[in-house]
């Protein structure tokens, strides 16, 4: 038997689909709610934590709860592919701002994740992606400079991908990915458009080439609304 809650979670779904409640739109207050379905402010929160954990709210701090785009851009999870291949499916909507380029001696924690000699050294690329004139992806890449030579700032605006393969002949083969949801920082907030957001979801990548060499480790940092991580698994 399905409960109050899960009713009322099912109806605002629906309307959340069908378009009657659109992206960035306030939800009424918890009180509103309780009147018009006639029941405790205990099982209106029940419902509102449903949704929440479903991607259809999100609750903001002093604005309430916010129904979010569920028409969000759609990024693989297993696959290995450059923010230029996606954007060329996304049309004329991207663009993006390279903030920083350089060679330098890593951080004990950089060269943790590349698992570097002392002597060797790492390109750092900062990158913040625009998506219909808002900055909602900040890329932060690290390359062993060894395997990767000659970044420039033509290579890091158009695709290092792009230079690895086609310039450098060389093969990117697999890459392990951890997904986590963590406190913006004070960078993510000066570089990014949050928009009262205070979470980012960042998928952590350690890319190899086809030799095994590590070659790359990322943080890609999303702001929450406007993307959706998918995956094709198949049973046997």
């Amino acid at each position: 038997m399905t409960s109050k809650y899960e009713k009322i979670y099912n109806e605002i779904v629906l309307l959340i689909q069908n378009g009657t409640l659109r992206a960035n739109a306030k939800l009424p207050s918890e009180n509103d709610l309780s009147e018009q379905y006639q029941v405790t402010r205990e099982t209106i929160r029940k419902a509102l934590k449903l949704l929440s954990e479903h991607g259809y709210i999100q609750k903001i701090q002093g604005k309430g709860s916010i129904v979010l785009d569920v028409n969000k851009y759609e990024f693989p999870i297993s696959g290995l592919v450059s923010f230029k291949e996606l954007a060329a499916k996304m049309g004329q909507r991207t663009r993006t701002e390279l903030v920083k380029l350089g060679l330098q001696v890593p951080s004990d924690f950089i060269k943790k994740q590349l698992k570097l000699e002392q002597s060797e050294k790492v390109w750092e690329v900062i990158r913040v992606r625009k998506i219909d004139d808002e900055k909602v992806i900040l890329d932060k890449d690290y390359l062993n400079e060894n395997l990767i030579p000659g970044v420039t700032v033509k290579v890091a605006q158009n695709s290092i991908y792009e230079f690895i393969e086609l310039e450098l002949g060389l093969v990117i083969s697999f890459a392990k990915k951890e997904i986590t949801v963590e406190e913006a920082t004070m960078e993510d907030r000066n570089l990014l458009d949050l928009e009262g957001y205070s979470s980012i979801v960042v998928v952590k990548s350690h890319v190899y080439l086809e030799d095994t060499s590590l070659f790359q480790y990322t943080e890609s940092r999303h702001r929450p609304d406007k993307f959706r991580f998918v995956d094709f698994a198949r049973r046997h």
